[in-house]
């Protein structure tokens, strides 16, 4: 399964207009669209739970969230889950970071130790009201540990009850093989342009053993290029007339917010209310 990452309930609509079964809500993103600074540590449990009601709300596409760390130990993580589920989230990330965390294909990063992270993924799969809520365990171990290490904390998570295992930035398609092969779970690839791991297509990455195929900058990172093509012509010139392929229509645009449903609904009441007079 490819699935693409999204940052706020636009995105998210246009990524279910495509057709993916599913999609990421992005922490880079977030930090990067709410804050305007980077995946360092910045969002807390407030913004992610804003941003999961917000985009879950806008489709019926299964959302996973990011939730970085869990925002505390056990209890909060339990916590998190619960509001998670209510948010109408299909699933989430957790990771083992040591907090301030920052984007995994960063450095300066580090981990908890084992066992603490084994508590919060156990409370993590404790609340969760519905099995089918989906709970990625996430290891930066390969970065600070080694690639070892970060296997065999793969594979611990797995024993303890994860559903999706996430080993972070292997750095060659070698240490990506050597994941597939050693860890006998459902396992994330995450592409990352420019990021510590090589970008391979998904066939290969699901001929490795990588069932879920993660792009959660792609659409973050397109947008931005497009956007600033505009801006740099809008300010140069005073136009955008010139770069018509940059920019969708007017009714292109509704179409995707949804504007027709909404009028077919205003019609709809308006037709009950003359009914009933």
């Amino acid at each position: 399964m490819v699935v693409p990452g999204v940052y706020d309930a636009l995105g998210a609509r246009m990524a279910q207009s495509v057709g993916f079964d599913a999609m990421f809500q992005t922490g880079y993103g977030t930090s990067a669209t709410l804050f305007g600074m980077p995946d360092y540590g910045f969002v807390g449990a407030a913004e992610t739970l804003d941003n999961a009601r917000r985009i879950c709300s806008a489709v019926s596409t299964p959302v996973i969230v990011d939730a970085d760390t869990g925002y505390g130990g056990a209890l909060n993580v339990r916590r998190l889950v619960q509001q998670l589920e209510s948010a109408g989230a299909a699933g989430m990330f957790l990771e083992d970071q040591i907090w301030p965390k920052r984007c995994g294909h960063m450095q300066g990063k580090d981990v908890t130790p084992h066992s603490e992270y084994t508590e919060k993924l156990g409370a993590a799969l404790d609340a969760r009201q519905s099995k089918d809520f989906v709970v990625v365990a996430r290891t930066d171990a390969r970065a600070t540990l080694g690639l070892e290490d970060a296997i065999q904390r793969g594979v611990d998570n797995y024993k303890t009850g994860a559903d999706v295992i996430f080993i972070e930035a292997p750095l060659s398609i070698s240490e990506m093989k050597q994941i597939g092969s050693s860890i006998n779970a459902p396992l994330v690839a995450n592409m990352i342009e420019g990021g510590a791991t090589p970008l391979q297509p998904a066939k290969s990455l699901h001929d490795m053993g990588f069932s879920l195929v993660l792009y959660p900058l792609s659409v973050l990172y397109a947008s931005t290029a497009a956007s600033l093509r505009v801006l740099h012509e809008l300010h140069k010139s005073g136009t955008v007339a010139s770069k018509p392929s940059d920019i969708v229509s007017f009714d292109q645009f509704n179409e995707i917010v949804g504007l027709s449903e909404m009028r077919t609904l205003e019609e709809h009441y308006r037709t009950l209310h003359r009914d009933v007079t």
